[in-house]
C-alpha cells in the first residue's frame, strides 16, 4: 500500500537518490540545497512561513510495506517578486512578405521576459523508475494530490499557477537549444548555469540580450526543441492539460522546456475538494478519490476508494486507509473526488437507497444531528 505525506529531514538521503535520477530544477541532487528545502517544507506544513517567498511543500511517496520512500513532488507557493522575477522566453510568430517576391515566411522568435507578479509553481516530480506503470497509478498520486492539498489552503497560492516541463536533453545531460543558443551568450555548460540560476539570475538579464531572438537562425534540431517535452514527461504533460494547464508560448530560457499555465479557480480537482467527518466503516465503496488528513505526523494521504453521505459532511473509507492515515472515526479529513462528475451521480443514488441503508447506523445517526 501507498501513503502520500509531507517529508521530513529524514527522507533526505533518498530524496537525494531520487533526484540524481532526472534533472529536476525544483529538486536539484544538491544535500545543501535539499536540506534547506525540507527545512523550509517542515514551517511551511507548519503554517509557521515567514512570507509566501518561504512557502514551499514537499511530498514523499512512501511504500508503506518496505517503508522504502519511492516519489515525490512539490509546491513552490510564490517564485518571484519584484526584484526577484521568474524568466522566461516568451515565444512569438513573426510573418515577413515581399510584394515583389509574392513570397514570404512566418519565422519564430524568441525574447527574454520577466514575470514579478508570483506565481505559484508546481514541479520536483519523481517516481522510482521501478514503480513507474504501476496498477495503482502512482505518477498520478503524486501530481494531483497537490491539486487536493491546494484545495485546502487556497489562501497560500496564487490565483496563477504554473507548471515547468521537462525539456529532452542528451543521453549525457546537455540540451542542444542551450548548446546552440545559451552558451552563445553565457559561457557556461548547462548543467553549471542551471545550478548558478539557483543562486542568482542577474547573469540572465546582464549577457541575454534584450530585443527579439529569430530562431531561424538556428539549427533545426535545436530550434525543434522549443516547447517540446521530453518523452518523459509528456504523461504528466497530457494530465495537467486534463486539468486546463495550457502553453502559453513561455518556455524555459534554458532547455526550451515550455511553461502550463492555470487559474487556480479553474481547476476541477481543487474546486472538488472538501472536509469531511470520517464515518464508520461502510458496506462498500463506490466512488474513488483522494482522502487526506493532518495529524500528530503531519498531512498524510492516499488514493481511496469511499462513500459519503447525502449531505457529502460525512465519508467513510476501507479501515486499513484510515489506518494509513492515522485519522479515527469522527475526525475531521479531507476529500477530492477523482472524477467529480461521478461521484455527484453516485451520491444521489445513495441518497435515493437512503443513507441510512448504506452507512453503519452511528454515521447516520451523526449525519441527522449534524
Amino acid at each position: 500500500m501507498f501513503v502520500i505525506r509531507q517529508a521530513n529531514l529524514e527522507d533526505a538521503p533518498t530524496l537525494l537518490k531520487l533526484a540524481k535520477m532526472v534533472h529536476s530544477n525544483n529538486l536539484p541532487a544538491d544535500a545543501d540545497i535539499l536540506r534547506t528545502k525540507l527545512l523550509r517544507s517542515r514551517e511551511s506544513f507548519l503554517g509557521r512561513a515567514r512570507s509566501p517567498l518561504d512557502r514551499e511543500f514537499v511530498f514523499a511517496l512512501e511504500d508503506t510495506d518496505s517503508g522504502n520512500v519511492i516519489g515525490t513532488s512539490s509546491i513552490i507557493s510564490c517564485i518571484s517578486s519584484p526584484g526577484r522575477p521568474h524568466l522566461y522566453f516568451l515565444v512569438r510568430k513573426r510573418e515577413h512578405f515581399s510584394e515583389d517576391l509574392a513570397t514570404g515566411h512566418v519565422h519564430v522568435t524568441l525574447q527574454l521576459g520577466a514575470d514579478e507578479t508570483g506565481p505559484t509553481e508546481i514541479g520536483g516530480l519523481i517516481l522510482s523508475p521501478s514503480y513507474r506503470g504501476h496498477k495503482s497509478k502512482l505518477g498520478a498520486l503524486l501530481s494531483l494530490i497537490r491539486f487536493h492539498f491546494m484545495g485546502l489552503h487556497r489562501d497560500w497560492f496564487s490565483e496563477r499557477i504554473i507548471a515547468e516541463m521537462a525539456a529532452p536533453l542528451t543521453p549525457d545531460s546537455r540540451n542542444t537549444l542551450w548548446e546552440y543558443l545559451g552558451r552563445r551568450f553565457i559561457n557556461l555548460e548547462y548543467a553549471e548555469a542551471d545550478r548558478f540560476c539557483r543562486q542568482s539570475k542577474e547573469f540572465i538579464t546582464s549577457l541575454f540580450p534584450k530585443g527579439e531572438i529569430y530562431a531561424t537562425l538556428l539549427p533545426p534540431e535545436a530550434r525543434n526543441l522549443i516547447g517540446k517535452v521530453s518523452p518523459e514527461a509528456e504523461p504528466a504533460k497530457i494530465m495537467l492539460e486534463g486539468l486546463g494547464f495550457r502553453y502559453i508560448g513561455h518556455c524555459d530560457p534554458f532547455d526550451g522546456g515550455p511553461y502550463l499555465e492555470a487559474r487556480l479557480s479553474d481547476i476541477p480537482l481543487l474546486n472538488n475538494t472538501r472536509r469531511a467527518k470520517l464515518g464508520e466503516p461502510a458496506p462498500h465503496y463506490p466512488l474513488d478519490g483522494f482522502v487526506s488528513f493532518i495529524g500528530s505526523s503531519g498531512f498524510r494521504g492516499v488514493r481511496s476508494n469511499y462513500v459519503q453521505s447525502a449531505a457529502g459532511d460525512v465519508v467513510s473509507i476501507p479501515p486499513e486507509h484510515a489506518s494509513l492515515l492515522g485519522a479515527q472515526v469522527g475526525d475531521s479529513i479531507a476529500v477530492t473526488p477523482r472524477h467529480p462528475a461521478a461521484s455527484a451521480a453516485s451520491s444521489n443514488r445513495e441518497a435515493s437507497r437512503s443513507t441510512r441503508a448504506t452507512l453503519p447506523a452511528s454515521t447516520a445517526t451523526h449525519r441527522a444531528a449534524s
